[in-house]
């Protein structure tokens, strides 16, 4: 699966984003959806996902009641809607897939598959 994110840019803190990754290859439905985030010097850090069929979401607490991730299978699209954006938001966001069978939802499974960054960046 070859995935696509965009959405990203300037926003001040207080307002809101929505990411976007768009998915072509194999039955994007076989798929969990995810995504994470990488700001300048730190190291890559989970950020929400959604099962396959999209009845199961999971959050970092640090976007817990701010962010929601929702998923369209009819459009092959994965949504991060970022609401309350702090300055500490601003990071590259990166989607990713993991085959449904790679492991035990949440935190099992392996995420094979990785979109190229889509940039955040909440002024203050």
């Amino acid at each position: 699966v070859q995935l696509q994110a965009s959405g990203g840019g300037l926003v001040q803190a207080g307002g809101s984003l929505r990411l976007s990754c768009a998915a072509s290859g194999r039955a994007f439905g076989t798929y969990h959806m995810g995504w994470f985030r990488q700001a300048p010097g730190q190291e890559r850090e989970f950020v929400a996902s959604i099962s396959y069929a999209g009845g199961r979401t999971y959050y970092a607490d640090s976007v817990k009641g701010r962010f929601t991730i929702s998923r369209d299978n009819a459009k092959n699209t994965v949504y991060l809607q970022m609401n309350s954006l702090e300055p500490g938001d601003t990071a590259a966001y990166y989607c990713a897939a993991a085959d449904y069978r790679s492991g035990s939802w949440p935190e099992g499974v392996s995420w094979d598959y990785w979109g190229q960054g889509t940039l955040v960046t909440v002024s203050s």
